[in-house]
């Protein structure tokens, strides 16, 4: 049953190495995007690929650095991405420059009020 030691060669074949390191790429085409997904695979928090790409198309990559660096130094390897986040808040107020993803419009939140307002107020009237 035990086959001995098997060589490098006979190891990657037998998983497709080269296939899945292909295939993983086949949807990046910026290097803005390959930044992202790097840094999301840094902190460990591959959920949110989408929002580490579009970080690293909107803000300058020296900010983006530090505030990673600074997280990576930070001990408890589940906060980081949450680390990373506020002190790249910080760095940008700092720098004065207009964190995206901040808060949405109050135009929007009224709106959304009023909607689920209207709803309520149908529904009691109809009981």
């Amino acid at each position: 049953m035990n086959k001995g030691i098997q060589s490098a060669k006979e190891i990657l074949t037998k998983t497709n190495f080269l296939e899945r390191i292909l295939d993983q790429k086949k949807y990046i085409h910026e290097e803005f995007q390959d930044f992202g997904l790097r840094l999301a695979a840094k902190l460990e928090d591959l959920q949110h690929k989408s929002l580490y790409i579009n970080l690293a198309k909107n803000l300058p990559r020296s900010l983006i650095e530090q505030s990673c660096e600074f997280a990576l130094d930070y001990p408890k390897r589940n906060a980081r991405a949450k680390i990373f986040m506020w002190k790249l808040h910080e760095l940008c107020q700092v720098k004065n420059l207009k964190f995206p993803g901040g808060r949405r419009k109050e135009s929007k939140t009224g709106i959304n009020k009023l909607k689920r307002n209207n709803k309520n107020r149908q529904i009691s009237l109809k009981i």
